[in-house]
């Protein structure tokens, strides 16, 4: 009497599951799939954001226009003609979906008050914000890594209780305090920190090399505003990793086969230390950029922080809107590298696994 193979039971594949297979079934390639797959999810995150903020804009009492309607000697034909050609006679869904059919085709609106496409304005800031947050991830990265090594090689010793009370002393300060506090210790040390701007009057005088110092000691300031919170709790979660790979069993192993205290630490328990730090790494850069915003107006830094800060007291309706979409993909494309690179570091972490 022939038995039939037992046969599985068929359990229904969710909806994300099934877009993933056949995602990977047409490229072949898992990274790529999960690339599209994400770029897919931000473009829904992306509209649903823009059609949010545009009617948070538009809030706000009045528009661009208000301050030239009480100025009577302002003519009201020119008037007219600034309403009509900017669309602010429209309905706020009329003017929406204008807006996100110009944005489809590249172009954001002409900044009613620069008079200039909002996209070239935001291209000429851009750098400057992503300098100052990657100097940041570099200086609090290159500070918290360290010390948290050291911290869990030193458990419970004085140099591991030195760096807890420091951690804790930089988690008790949000950068809107520490950013007040350094302007106050620039005034005290002045001239010695400048405050201002990026780079100094004489700086197209300068050699390429002391333009390079020139931006350097421009950006010293700005840069610990942003690193001081960031540090203290990146280096509290370095401890206690490192804490955790540390009581492993194959840490033992390693030690008892004879390698070196230092091969133990800085090769075996860092490599595996470090993923839940790359996977926070889009966190990281999310969190900076909105503190940019801060540190940039209190440091005149010119960025992105103070454009768009102008643009909402001049209530530059395209100038925002670019700003806040550009915010918004900066912070997409910062999360979806650190699940690149978390997958890169560690192979066997499957990106088709991460949400």
């Amino acid at each position: 009497m022939s038995s039939s193979p037992t046969q599985p039971p068929t359990q229904e594949l969710s909806s994300a599951h099934r877009a993933n297979l056949a995602l990977r079934g047409i490229f072949g390639n898992e990274t790529l799939a999960y690339i599209v797959k994400r770029l897919l999810q931000a473009f829904l995150t992306l509209l649903l954001a823009s059609f949010l903020s545009f009617m948070v804009v538009q809030l706000a009492p009045g528009d661009f226009l208000t301050p030239f309607r009480s100025d009577p000697e302002f003519p009201r034909e020119l008037l007219a003609q600034y309403s009509q050609e900017f669309g602010l006679d429209k309905s706020y869904l009329e003017q929406y979906f204008r807006w996100l059919q110009q944005a489809f085709q590249g172009n954001f609106g002409i900044s009613f008050a620069y008079r200039r496409p909002a996209t070239e304005i935001l291209w000429e800031r851009v750098p400057n914000t992503l300098l100052l947050s990657a100097a940041s991830i570099v200086v609090t990265w290159a500070i918290a890594i360290p010390f948290g090594i050291i911290g869990a090689v030193n458990q419970d010793r004085w140099l591991d209780k030195f760096l807890r009370i420091l951690s804790y002393i930089g988690q008790g300060f949000p950068t809107i305090i520490t950013g007040l506090l350094l302007l106050f210790f620039a005034q005290l040390t002045t001239p010695l920190f400048p405050v201002g701007g990026r780079t100094s009057v004489y700086h197209d005088e300068l050699t390429w090399f002391g333009q390079f110092l020139d931006v350097v000691w421009h950006l010293i300031l700005p840069t610990l505003a942003l690193s001081i919170t960031s540090f203290a709790g990146l280096q509290r979660i370095m401890r206690g990793q490192m804490l955790d790979v540390l009581r492993q069993d194959y840490i033992q192993t390693a030690r008892a086969k004879g390698l070196s205290e230092n091969k133990v630490v800085y090769v075996h328990a860092l490599r595996n230390a470090i993923n839940p730090l790359i996977t926070i790494l889009g966190f990281e850069f999310s969190s900076l950029l909105s503190g940019s915003f801060i540190v940039e107006n209190y440091f005149s830094w010119p960025g992105l922080g103070t454009l768009t800060l102008e643009a909402i007291q001049k209530q530059d309706l395209f100038l925002v809107m670019a700003s806040l979409v550009l915010g918004a993909v900066m912070l997409i494309v910062g999360n979806l590298l650190a699940d690149l690179l978390l997958s890169f570091v560690d192979p066997r972490i499957k990106l088709s696994r991460l949400n």
